[in-house]
């Protein structure tokens, strides 16, 4: 039988691109690719800040001394990329009398039981990453239990911006509240671009804005009527928005279920943004790894005490950031 911690194939680095290359099998935020990936060689980074100062030039007469333009304050702000190690185990009783089956050899059978390993451990990373990245889009990264990591408001020194829809009152201007959305957002991607703005929404939301007196009409010749035959929470455009019904959630090492989007609530933000959003990865602590840039994931392994089975090792060090915190708004119902 062979043994994966003496073959060269199951080394860190096989392990790694291994891991990096399974399917990931959850992610909205991933599939809508709005928190594209920077590698790092540290643990730690600066984000600058710096406000550009945009004046009215004033017209001079020929010959008269020019207006000095004026430099916008710089910031430096400090981030350190979090840690997430997950281990797991392979048994001798999951490789016990494997046998050459078809066409594979005993090394492709033992690759398969690890595959299978890393593909588990690997979904629990990914929905550990869209949870920091939903958390990200709100202005507040969490850790598993609730903690916060990062508060971005705080740290770029702004307020939260929350817009009550009142879809509980009949006569609520749906369409006015959504253009306070709309240029809000505007007015603070400080010389950023966007392609449009979505909106992601808990299931009772979405179903109080589709069902409001002042939207259902829209909504039901939403592309020539397309909502009466199709389910359409994967998006409806109003009012220069389009919402969907986002319903992530995952269960903490208590056991506890937690949304990533509150019941009554939903987060908007620009998308087809160029340098909004952003996702940092940090090397993993192993010494083949010190200085490199990092990866989305790594996996190692080693055997365990008196050749009882092998242990695995993964790790991320992700840190999803939304640089520019006042484009982020909050809706309520």
């Amino acid at each position: 039988m062979n043994n994966p911690f003496e073959n060269s194939a199951f080394d860190m680095t096989s392990l790694t691109a291994s891991l990096n290359l399974l399917p990931n099998m959850y992610g909205k935020l991933e599939s809508l690719k709005l928190f594209p990936q920077k590698s790092v060689r540290t643990r730690n980074i600066c984000v600058e800040e710096k406000n550009g100062v945009l004046n009215l030039l004033p017209t001079q007469m020929p010959g008269s001394p020019a207006t000095l333009g004026t430099q916008g304050k710089r910031k430096m702000r400090s981030f350190t990329i979090p840690h997430i190690p997950h281990d797991d185990v392979i048994l001798p009783e999951e490789v016990q009398g494997i046998r050459a089956f078809g066409s594979e050899t005993e090394l492709q059978a033992m690759a398969n039981v690890v595959t299978d390993h890393l593909q588990t451990m690997r979904n629990k990373h990914a929905i550990t990453l869209e949870h920091l990245r939903m958390g990200a889009l709100k202005g507040y990264i969490l850790d598993s239990d609730g903690s916060t990591l990062y508060n971005l408001y705080d740290e770029f020194e702004i307020a939260p911006k929350v817009v009550s829809f009142a879809l509980g009152t009949t006569t609520t201007d749906v369409k006015r509240k959504c253009l306070e959305v709309v240029r809000h957002v505007e007015d603070n991607l400080r010389g950023e671009f966007m392609s449009g703005i979505h909106c992601l929404v808990s299931p009772e939301f979405f179903d109080a804005l589709t069902s409001h007196s002042k939207v259902k009409e829209a909504y039901e010749l939403w592309q020539e009527g397309s909502a009466l035959r199709n389910d359409m929470r994967t998006g409806f455009t109003f009012a220069g928005i389009t919402f969907e019904e986002y319903r992530g959630q995952a269960t903490d090492m208590n056991g506890n279920v937690r949304r990533f989007i509150a019941a009554n609530e939903g987060h908007c933000f620009p998308t087809g943004t160029a340098e909004t959003f952003v996702t940092y990865f940090a090397p993993a602590d192993f010494n083949e790894t010190v200085n490199t840039l990092g990866l989305p994931m790594y996996a190692k392994q080693c055997p365990r005490k008196f050749d009882r089975g092998t242990d695995l090792h993964t790790q991320s060090n992700p840190l999803p950031m939304c640089l520019r915190p006042g484009v982020l708004v909050k809706v309520a119902i």
